[in-house]
């Protein structure tokens, strides 16, 4: 470790010395301080090092919220190791593509997901080691046997540089690219979190979002970071969710559609002590956000960012400035470019361009999308936004050659939904397209033409999609029509699709 650096680990050693004695994770079945939480992760990092794991090896997850896949965050930052966590709604074929991608030497499976592990497990040679958070069965070691070795790690020398994560994010092309980490990228991010919105000891955070995703860990790693509580929940229950807040004091939640409006729903009728809530930091409806603020003194947080940048890089109080998403944060720089790479004035659109410590390493293993990416010294986000003259950032739309879709906080991309719509052998044409949504925020919608004499249904068309490919990534609504518009090259008019189709059935 160099003079200047600080990583995860260091974070989490702080935190036992200072915080000792104070709560740091709440489960169903266990309070546990921060020193509890130290201990926990030395025991687990030298139960990993007596197995094999070195610096440099990925540690995939495939599990929903429990405080053994939080072990693993830590014990990999104190290893040096690399943590490949991966989306649980992903159907299996997308699962191989992910392992066989980081290439992990250690798998660590919850029960739900054990099944698709075993199916896959001819190929998925380069994995060493399966376990599983409940107790040994067949392929699967238990994980309480990493805890038991008696010893300490050796030191490994680890630098704020060093890669600690890696979040697969769908590429234009449909394929996911690894968004790569470090463990200075991670502190940045804490630190900007606890800068903007006021993050301190006595927060505590309550995990409605997944482990695997960045909004969920840049709130949680930020509340830990602060000396806060994090309580788990496996995964997103309204009115389990409710009662936590309530009996746990929770001041801060993240979350995306159709969350907020489910719990608002759930409140009807219902009397919950919601006094605590401070901070809902997400995107939302402005009706949801304003409901949000009757039933609770919250304030709800906007901003952009993606995987790729650690979460946000701008954000504001939504309001501050209602429809914006925020003011870049204090460690973070933005611009936007036009087509050439050139600053385009106040007011006018642009690609939104981030440079400074929360951009992350680059795509894992793919040298020239990252090249690509960073070209003039700037990471390229793809996506469009203008700036006013008071420098709030203003979205404006996703460039044409990372369009994308994100029912409730998912990415999306058409190519790929196109691409498993055409595999259908009586459809002949098909334009993937996000429309508004109540529920969701935004929903899949296919625009297809069909051989003739099909009798295809939409429902039909829908459930091939779902055999396919993740679930979440199905069409929500269908049209058939008898032809796709068209550019003068010949190639589907998209701009035509949506303006054409661009509502929800």
């Amino acid at each position: 470790m160099g003079l200047q650096d600080f990583t995860v680990y260091d974070m989490i050693a702080r935190n036992a010395r200072l915080f000792s004695r104070r709560e740091a994770w709440v489960t169903d079945q266990n309070r546990l301080s921060f020193l509890d939480f130290y201990n926990n992760i030395e025991s687990l990092a030298h139960g990993l090092e007596t197995a094999g794991l070195k610096k440099g090896d990925r540690i995939g997850v495939l599990s929903q919220n429990c405080y053994e896949f939080v072990l693993l965050y830590g014990a990999a930052a104190r290893l040096g190791a690399i943590m490949l966590p991966i989306n649980w709604r992903l159907s299996a074929a997308e699962v191989e593509y992910i392992l066989s991608d980081g290439r992990p030497r250690f798998l660590f499976v919850g029960p739900d997901y054990q099944a698709t592990i075993r199916g896959l497990m001819p190929n998925l040679g380069f994995i060493e080691k399966y376990y599983s958070f409940l107790e040994a069965e067949a392929e699967f070691e238990a994980f309480r046997t990493l805890l038991k070795a008696e010893g300490i790690a050796k030191e490994v020398d680890i630098q704020a540089s060093d890669p600690f994560l890696i979040i697969h994010t769908a590429a234009v092309a449909g394929k996911p690219r690894g968004a790569t980490l470090s463990h200075g990228n991670i502190v940045a991010a804490n630190l900007q979190h606890m800068a903007t919105m006021g993050l301190r000891e006595g927060d505590s955070y309550l995990h409605l979002l997944p482990l695997f995703h960045i909004a969920d860990l840049a709130l949680s790693f930020a509340v830990m970071h602060a000396g806060g509580k994090n309580v788990l929940m496996p995964k997103f229950d309204p009115e389990l969710a409710l009662q936590l807040i309530e009996r746990e004091k929770i001041t801060a939640i993240g979350e995306f559609p159709p969350m907020l409006g489910m719990l608002l729903e759930k409140l009807e009728g219902k009397k919950y002590d919601l006094s605590s809530l401070k901070h809902v930091g997400g995107i939302d409806h402005p009706a949801n956000i304003e409901k949000l603020k009757k039933a609770a003194a919250a304030e709800f947080w906007v901003g952009f960012g993606q995987s790729e940048t650690s979460g946000m890089v701008t954000v504001c109080a939504y309001t501050e400035r209602p429809g914006s998403a925020g003011k870049e944060g204090p460690l973070a720089k933005i611009k936007l470019v036009d087509d050439y790479d050139r600053e385009v004035p106040v007011g006018t659109p642009g690609e939104i361009c981030v440079r400074g410590p929360l951009v992350f390493l680059g795509y894992w293993n793919l040298e020239e999308d990252t090249r690509y990416a960073f070209r003039q010294g700037w990471h390229h986000t793809g996506d469009i936004g203008r700036l006013d003259e008071h420098g709030y950032l203003w979205y404006v739309k996703r460039k044409a050659e990372k369009e994308l879709i994100k029912p409730g906080g998912e990415n999306v991309y058409p190519a790929e939904v196109e691409k498993a719509i055409l595999d259908h052998p009586e459809i002949v044409e098909a334009s993937v397209i996000g429309v508004r949504d109540a529920e969701w925020g935004e929903a899949v919608k296919a625009v297809c033409v069909r051989k003739p004499g099909s009798s295809l249904t939409q429902q039909e068309l829908i459930n091939f999609v779902a055999s396919k490919i993740a679930r979440f990534k199905k069409p929500k609504f269908v049209d058939f029509v008898p032809a796709l518009p068209k550019t003068p090259d010949g190639s589907t008019d998209r701009e035509k699709v949506k303006a054409e189709y661009g509502k929800a059935n």
